[in-house]
């Protein structure tokens, strides 16, 4: 790909994208995603010739090496000018709806200082992927004519040419989705040029098909699956250094090439210089509120706000579901921190991701914040990730627990580029009741918290709710999961403290009374059968503590001390969640009891299924009993 899009890049970045190699973070530059990641070395290349600082010629040498920033596919945090991770293919195009989405939602709020493009080169395989629909049809219906996607139609895929497995017809399908389409020859510099200025100049989102021959320059391995990932080889490399009458050393770039490439890198300085005066210009309030968003500083009334509101939780407990809860923290912080930007995919009324203040974002008014995604949940998550790699948004989305199975490529991108997006994932288990295994999550809470640099809530009551949210605004370099649940959940945390017991993963909820003998260890919706056990358990002469813990992977980075104190050393160890056993024997040990799901649930009432299943008060009690 890096020879078969040589030639559109190089109009590209000699003409169009505005860049400034001397300030990376420009907020006003035009974005550039390379959604066929597998091309990593096109970019590297760009970003070398352009002048910006790195990569170096020796981190070029090192490509694909350890500790060294040109990695097999660009990653974000490796080297500025690379915007986003790509890799998952049709995740690139994805996440660039949302860098294109945030620039419109920018402009409606500041006015023309934020006026760019983001601009996308993709391969085929990106359009076979599902995900590319869901973008797809996304950018058009906003009408997002600032997103340019530059397709290198060059009809070949790993296992040889595409006409093996599509015969779509991506002109028309683009059209239909309300995109502005062109089709050109991706070596014609001019058409290369006019097509890119059709393209700026149209108010809808536009595809160029260019029509490129992948390894171009290679004469014998040009055009077919060969040159996809392997080395050419040394007999091709001479064969195409002959070709393209390049007689230079590897790694060599002749001067006057290199200063060409370096006078285009400083097209837009002026550019940038200017907008930095129109900026200052701004008033100092907005001025301010921007920046602060850039730096991931979070309004300084926040804390304040969810304490008061927290301690009004305490002194006047309410029975709700944490769904419900989460509405009702959202309802005080959504007016406060107004970076947030909402949403659902297709499941508004259910998740209770729209705070009262909010409103929608359509495609003729960008002064909302809450999306409507509709039934794209992968699609949702990728767009969130686009949205907070932007710069100066904070997005959340929801869906069913269940369906992070949907988001989880995206969710674990989160992760990987350290990226502040919250997953809003409600009916959390077999308590959602009667849609049945088909929707209710057994297995997901437990794979989740196995994805590195993830943090995984799952709240008790409305309190723990609160604390969850307030944590997961106040992460700026991981993704959070909210696990609510559906059914209403009694009020377990009755006293109030501004500390955040939450962003401690786990603490001591009740002690025992006497000297301990048995420590139950709950989350979410169980925590309230925990404490009813450990009242009938004490009833009976039997001292018991119980352990709220809320997220395994916050507390799993507390230190081993606070660890020790929070999980006890008493004989007889439970835990107890409406998912698989697997995993709490970390926390209980092998002689430990563990309750909760060896099956797939069933369709059923949610009480009448938690008898079924033996998740309840009476189970643990019987069970400490016995192993006693």
């Amino acid at each position: 790909m890096p020879m078969g899009m040589a030639d559109v890049a190089t109009v590209l970045f000699t003409k169009h994208i505005r860049y400034d190699p001397t300030w990376p973070e420009w907020p006003n530059r035009d974005r550039f995603i390379l959604s066929a990641g597998h091309g990593s070395m096109l970019l590297y290349s760009l970003l070398h010739l352009t002048g910006y600082e790195n990569p170096t010629m020796d981190d070029i040498r090192n490509f694909r090496q350890l500790h060294h920033p040109c990695a097999g596919h660009p990653e974000v945090n490796e080297l500025a000018g690379v915007e986003m991770t790509t890799g998952p293919l049709g995740q690139g195009l994805a996440s660039s709806v949302g860098f294109a989405l945030a620039e419109r939602l920018s402009q409606a709020r500041m006015g023309d200082v934020i006026d760019h493009n983001t601009y996308v080169i993709c391969g085929d395989g990106c359009l076979m992927e599902g995900l590319s629909h869901e973008a797809i049809s996304m950018a058009g219906h906003l009408k997002l004519g600032k997103m340019i996607l530059l397709w290198d139609d060059n009809e070949i895929c790993i296992d040889g040419s595409t006409h093996a497995t599509v015969s779509d017809d991506q002109v028309a399908r683009f059209s239909a989705s309300g995109w502005h389409v062109q089709a050109i020859n991706g070596h014609d510099p001019e058409e290369i040029d006019a097509a890119i200025e059709a393209a700026k100049q149209d108010d809808r989102p536009s595809m160029i098909a260019c029509r490129t021959t992948i390894g171009y320059g290679a004469p014998n391995k040009q055009g077919t699956a060969g040159v996809h990932g392997a080395p050419l080889g040394v007999d091709e490399i001479a064969a195409a250094r002959k070709i393209l009458n390049w007689p230079h050393a590897p790694f060599e770039i002749p001067a006057d090439i290199l200063a060409a490439w370096r006078t285009a890198g400083t097209r837009s300085q002026d550019l940038a210089q200017q907008w930095k005066i129109a900026f200052d210009g701004l008033d100092d309030a907005v001025k301010a509120d921007f920046t602060r968003r850039l730096n991931k500083q979070l309004p300084e009334s926040l804390e304040g706000a969810m304490n008061a509101y927290k301690k009004n939780l305490a002194e006047n407990p309410v029975k709700v579901a944490t769904r419900k809860a989460s509405l009702m923290a959202l309802n005080v912080i959504n007016p406060i921190v107004e970076e947030t930007i909402g949403g659902s995919a297709d499941l508004t009324g259910s998740n209770l991701t729209k705070s009262s203040d909010q409103e929608a974002i359509t495609p003729d008014d960008f002064s909302g914040r809450y999306m409507y995604y509709g039934v794209r949940e992968f699609g949702m998550s990728a767009v969130m990730n686009g949205l907070a790699l932007h710069g100066e948004y904070i997005p959340y989305g929801g869906t069913f627990m269940v369906f992070t199975d949907y988001c989880r490529s995206a969710i674990r991108l989160s992760a990987l580029m350290e990226q502040r997006v919250i997953y809003v994932m409600t009916h959390d288990s077999i308590g959602l009741g009667e849609d049945g295994p088909t929707h209710q999550p057994v297995e997901h809470l437990m794979s989740l918290r196995a994805m590195p640099n993830v943090a995984v809530y799952r709240p008790a009551d409305a309190v723990e709710t609160a604390e969850a949210w307030l944590a997961a605004l106040q992460d700026t370099t991981r993704p959070s999961i909210l696990a609510l649940t559906r059914q209403g959940t009694e009020p377990v945390r009755l006293t109030h403290t501004d500390e955040n017991l939450v962003a401690k993963g786990g603490y001591e909820l009740r002690a025992a009374d006497g000297d301990a003998k048995v420590t139950i260890i709950a989350t979410g919706s169980e925590v309230e059968l925990a404490v009813a056990a450990r009242d009938t358990l004490q009833a009976d002469g039997i001292p018991t503590r119980v352990v709220s813990m809320p997220c395994t992977d916050v507390f799993d980075q507390q230190s081993k001390a606070y660890q020790d104190e929070v999980l006890g050393t008493t004989a007889i160890n439970v835990s107890i969640e409406a998912g698989v056993k697997f995993g709490w024997e970390r926390y209980v040990g092998r002689d430990g009891i563990i309750i909760g799901m060896d099956s797939f649930g069933a369709s059923a009432p949610a009480d009448k299924l938690y008898d079924h299943f033996g998740i309840t008060a009476d189970a643990i009690v019987s069970a400490v009993k016995n192993k006693l």
